[in-house]
């Protein structure tokens, strides 16, 4: 199996790619620096299909009305970030049904045993999440919102790789009992520019409590940099750039002449982490601004983001009708073409 990564992908022609996020919660940089900045890029030379999953949300039974407020401020906050509904294909996932009944299908060839060794099951439930069969089956629908696509690649972080060579399990399988039905997915390796740590030090994450928002006020991001957890080393005394999650944050947002200059000053000595974190306070406030600005924009116009999604489903579902008649008609069901 083909493994690209982000050094290799601009050396690959044009392709159909394919990514989703979950509404489980309101973005922080973490999530825009460690994935959502490189799958934006992508849409500039690249097909690009983007959904919102709000099928995968239901696992753990949220609030109705709080999963649709979640999954609209997602579009949102995309659109927002650069998301270009012109070159990219955006909708909810919940828009095109057709990615369901591709699930049921592909649950009737997916061995058993193929579930019980994903370890994401198992994680999610060690963390409080309720057993159920959508949690356990999650690897199913996933596999089908990719192949009712015919995505070629699918970005994913490295921890993630287990759910693609599911998915091409299930396609394989099936390939080989009904034919060469279903394009055969690889997964693109997005190449982190650095793990971003959080207020406690550990990786920015929402199931942590230590996220700073992208779009939260900007008092508050300034607060909330101020009390990101340093060691206690002295002012006076050298530091090293490469182990401070200081230096990891102002990597994220400063151009490279002034990280090197903090990197000089830190190797020096007499640098206090008050004074990196108010710049790295400063430049997270002004690389986000413009991002707010239309943000707030969107905000007051949210028949368009509406617009953006129902034209991005028309889109999607079309192309997942033409998968799915030749998988109903390769199974012996009747065809809807």
């Amino acid at each position: 199996m083909g493994v690209f990564k982000g050094t290799d992908f601009q050396e690959i022609c044009a392709v159909r790619i394919l990514s989703g996020i979950q509404p489980s919660g309101k973005l922080h940089i973490g999530n825009y620096f460690g994935a959502m900045r490189q799958h934006l890029a992508l849409q500039e030379e690249h097909e690009a299909f983007y959904f919102i999953a709000d099928y995968h949300a239901l696992t753990s039974n949220p609030e109705p009305e709080a999963l649709r407020e979640r999954t609209f401020a997602v579009a949102m906050d995309y659109l927002a970030l650069g998301l270009n509904p012109e070159k990219t294909v955006f909708w909810r996932q919940s828009d095109v049904p057709a990615v369901t009944e591709l699930q049921w299908i592909l649950s009737c060839i997916t061995p058993m045993g193929l579930l019980h060794r994903c370890t994401s099951y198992k994680e999610k439930v060690s963390q409080g999440l309720s057993p159920n069969h959508g949690l356990f089956a999650y690897p199913v629908l996933q596999a089908a919102d990719i192949l009712i696509f015919d995505s070629q690649l699918v970005p994913v972080g490295a921890d993630q790789k287990q759910h693609i060579e599911v998915t091409r399990d299930i396609a394989i399988k099936f390939n080989n009992t009904y034919g060469d039905v279903f394009v055969i997915p690889e997964e693109y390796i997005v190449e982190s520019v650095a793990v971003v740590p959080g207020l406690d030090g550990r990786k920015m994450s929402k199931s942590y409590d230590n996220t700073i928002e992208i779009f939260e006020e900007e008092s508050s991001i300034r607060k909330k940099v101020m009390r990101i957890v340093t060691d206690s080393t002295p002012v006076e005394e050298p530091k090293d750039p490469q182990r401070c999650n200081l230096f990891a944050l102002l990597r994220l947002a400063a151009e490279p002449a002034e990280l090197k200059e903090w990197e000089e000053r830190y190797r020096k000595g007499g640098l206090g982490y008050g004074t990196v974190k108010q710049r790295i306070a400063e430049l997270l406030v002004e690389y986000f601004r413009p991002y707010r600005t239309k943000r707030e924009e969107l905000e007051k116009n949210r028949d368009y983001v509406e617009k953006v999604l129902m034209e991005g489903a028309a889109k999607a579902g079309a192309a997942a009708r033409k998968t799915l008649d030749r998988v109903r008609r390769a199974v012996g069901l009747k065809g809807i073409l």
